[in-house]
């Protein structure tokens, strides 16, 4: 553990290739949720004027990387994938000190942002468009992707290095340039990032940094007429607002939002694999991912059993700073987290049975000693006898809180598992193949796994929800090229004289 006493280094945006202050001069800290007395860094507190500087650098570095062959600019991602692979214990560490997860996961993290860097490097070589028939003679029709622009990227602190990755290398090897802001909860894992990226080779202005609130740099970022695309993750309330004001200025814009995911577990399922599903989803990150388990819904005649385990397990899992390898939940990531905990633990208890958990960790982790009384540590908790309809089981809280949901058979289940304004990930635990089928069908989200927890994605698959979990774009993928190109029609006609399409082919 660094020493608390330490001055903290102060970190400078980057604009134009450049690391600079910020024009205020104002600054702010990142505290390592775990141990509020240590803060990992302070960190330039930007303003609508250096956006305005940052945009404007993206935008004159906008012709020569455009102009760059693809293939060349993916030679570039594969430098700055090597580069995280080779820094990716020092990230890893960096990332579980400043936003809690425990180090285990923080590798993952890491790992995920690893491996876009490389599949997209890739797609440096596969931009692929079409080559389709002429409906004329001697004519010839294809379609090719072009970059927009200016890509805003607006990014949150659960997956500090992954989330990034996912958005910045579609929008850097398509061709397009980068204004990056960061969530003001893990400015120094994004800046470990960009850091990376400067020494990868991407040329100055490609990619700038931005640290500072969002109702100050976010909202100057998609403002900004010269940002021709936003690519924004975190929560539903600040989508809309995002998505209400990109919407008056016709920019292309990318969400992916809430999630108030479900595990369906039926009758015939394997409990025990279901218990190592659901405790990993509910409360991996603590809790605190868009895509964590915070439903079971499950049939009543194995809900006991199921409950039974739920609680053995859950009550022993060891908190404490996610740095200690023998721990397995890490601290929510600051104090307003917690409140909103505390409060929509009040309202289980009036709407559920509280089965563990259900209050704040202090004192010592008789297992490894974790001293959590300077952190933001809460108890693992799984409420019991959950209407579907409660305000625990269709908010997202976005913390340790499990609530388990009762009910008859397969279509109850269903019922349930849709009956809330989320669809990001599901999944169903049962060892009947063609139910399997059915849930895979009937599930009414982006992301379903059958025998699985509700996390686990993979790079090369699209990833997102539907309804209030965005508005339809994909990550990771071939897909999120999508949300960075244009498509363009070409037509060459080679016949030597007027052609006229829909009309000389009746």
């Amino acid at each position: 553990m660094p020493d608390p006493s330490a001055s903290p280094v102060t970190h400078q945006l980057l604009i134009a290739g450049r690391w600079v202050d910020g024009v205020s001069g104002e600054t702010f800290d990142s505290v390592n949720p775990a141990d509020t007395r240590d803060v990992v860094g302070r960190f330039q507190a930007g303003t609508a004027a250096d956006v305005a500087m940052a945009v404007r650098a993206a935008d004159e570095a906008l012709p020569g990387w455009r102009a760059t062959p693809a293939p060349k600019r993916g030679e570039v991602l594969y430098r700055f994938g090597a580069l995280m692979a080779e820094h990716k214990e020092r990230l890893s560490r960096a990332m579980t000190r400043e936003m809690g997860k425990v180090l285990a996961e923080a590798r993952g993290d890491v790992q995920e942002g690893i491996d876009i860097a490389f599949l997209m490097a890739g797609e440096g070589r596969r931009m692929f468009g079409d080559t389709v028939a002429s409906e004329l003679p001697d004519k010839w029709a294809m379609s090719i992707r072009q970059p927009i622009g200016v890509a805003g990227i607006i990014t949150p602190w659960n997956f500090p290095i992954a989330i990034p990755c996912w958005k910045m290398m579609p929008a850097l090897v398509a061709g397009n340039t980068v204004v990056f802001k960061p969530a003001s909860d893990a400015p120094h894992c994004a800046t470990l990032l960009v850091e990376l990226m400067v020494e990868a080779g991407f040329p100055p202005g490609t990619v700038n940094l931005l640290t500072g609130p969002g109702s100050e740099v976010g909202d100057a970022i998609v403002d900004n007429r010269d940002v021709q695309v936003i690519s924004f993750t975190g929560s539903s309330a600040t989508g809309r607002r995002i998505a209400q004001r990109a919407g008056r200025l016709l920019k292309r814009l990318s969400l992916e939002l809430g999630g108030k995911n479900a595990v369906v577990v039926l009758r015939d399922a394997d409990l025990e694999l279901a218990v190592e599903g659901i405790l990993w989803s509910a409360f991996g990150t603590t809790g605190q991912r868009c895509t964590a388990c915070s439903r079971v819904i499950v049939d009543r005649p194995v809900a006991d059993a199921l409950v039974g385990r739920l609680e053995a397990r859950a009550s022993t899992l060891h908190l404490g700073s996610g740095l200690d390898e023998r721990v397995e939940v890490g601290p929510l990531v600051n104090a307003p987290a917690m409140d909103k905990v505390e409060r929509y633990v009040e309202i289980g208890r009036r709407e559920g049975e509280l089965v563990t958990g259900g209050m704040r960790a202090s004192g010592t982790d008789g297992a490894t000693g974790a001293d959590l009384d300077h952190g933001h540590f809460y108890r693992p908790t799984i409420f019991t006898g959950v209407m579907p309809m409660a305000t625990i089981a269709q908010d997202e809280i976005f913390g340790p809180v499990l609530s388990v949901v009762p009910v008859d058979g397969y279509a109850e289940a269903m019922t349930a598992a849709n009956q809330v304004r989320y669809g990001l990930s599901a999944s169903v635990y049962t060892q009947d193949v063609n139910v399997a089928f059915r849930a895979m069908r009937d599930f009414e989200a982006g992301i379903v796994y059958v025998n699985a927890g509700t996390t686990g994605a993979e790079t090369h698959l699209p990833f997102g929800g539907w309804k209030d979990t965005g508005n339809g774009h994909r990550e990771a993928g071939h897909a999120a090229l999508d949300t960075f190109t244009e498509w363009k029609a070409i037509y060459v006609d080679y016949s030597g004289h007027l052609q006229r399409a829909q009309i000389d082919n009746q």
